[in-house]
């Protein structure tokens, strides 16, 4: 059966972005062409960067964002909103152009939990994608909303992290 899957990685545990590319790695291996588009990521250089293009153009990545958008009391920047909205407006033309079999919409989680997106509009846009694209959602406090529209959803829980022993993000771990 060739329906499409909308997949939602979640959780305060490490892993959801991997997990995304293992399922995309598993799809290029079937003759998958997959799109990753990055919200957040951005400043940093991540090694799936250059491991990606190794896959013959089967697997691309696109980094829309500028990095680690800065919450709390305030609202986000406008700058990350506008990249936001950016990074969705090529999503849906991605989703909708018959070029990918599956699309990764990496931290997209972030984007409605911060309000930089509106759940809404997210909802709108997946439910009108072609019925055999795999769209695979990541990051943490996925929206209530998407949870219930998706037909798999995962959560990472953090049992223990070596952040909490005082060791940095490690090359070829976590970017």
């Amino acid at each position: 059966m060739d329906k499409g899957l909308l997949m939602v990685f979640t959780g305060n545990g490490k892993g959801k972005t991997s997990a995304a590319m293992g399922v995309a790695f598993r799809g290029v291996g079937q003759g998958f062409k997959v799109l990753m588009i990055q919200f957040i990521k951005g400043s940093w250089h991540y090694g799936e960067l250059d491991s990606a293009p190794m896959l013959g153009g089967a697997f691309e990545i696109r980094p829309m964002g500028r990095g680690f958008v800065k919450v709390g009391a305030e609202k986000p920047d406008p700058e990350d909103v506008r990249l936001a909205e950016e990074a969705w407006s090529a999503a849906v033309e991605a989703m909708q152009s018959d070029r990918y079999d599956m699309v990764i919409l990496d931290e997209l989680n972030y984007t409605i939990h911060y309000g930089m997106l509106s759940i809404e509009r997210v909802l709108e846009d997946l439910a009108r994608r072609p019925e055999r694209l795999h769209v695979i959602a990541t990051g943490r406090n996925a929206h209530p909303q998407l949870v219930e529209a998706a037909d798999l959803v995962t959560e990472m829980k953090e049992i223990k992290h070596p952040f909490h022993q005082g060791i940095l993000a490690q090359r070829g771990i976590d970017y």
